[in-house]
């Protein structure tokens, strides 16, 4: 899920080089840190958040498969 969460990131910014993520496993939950360049945040956000809510039902479907639950942290 973390190749499919960079795969995404990077495709989506300027200077894929600067996207880096975090990855913090519970036993049910699975929560990704996000981080890109300050002035590439809005591309990943989009407007009204659309972006990322695309980016969140991508990677919960993903976590479905595996039974767990996934949690987004965009900075």
């Amino acid at each position: 899920m973390k190749a499919l969460l960079e795969y995404l990131a990077c495709n989506l910014v300027d200077t894929p080089e600067a996207v880096t993520i975090k990855e913090r496993e519970g036993r049910y939950t699975i929560t990704y840190e996000l981080k890109v360049a300050p002035d590439e945040t809005g591309k990943v956000i989009g407007r009204n958040g659309r972006v990322a809510k695309a980016i969140r039902d991508l990677m919960s479907v993903s976590a479905a498969r595996q039974k767990k639950r996934v949690h987004i942290d965009i900075e």
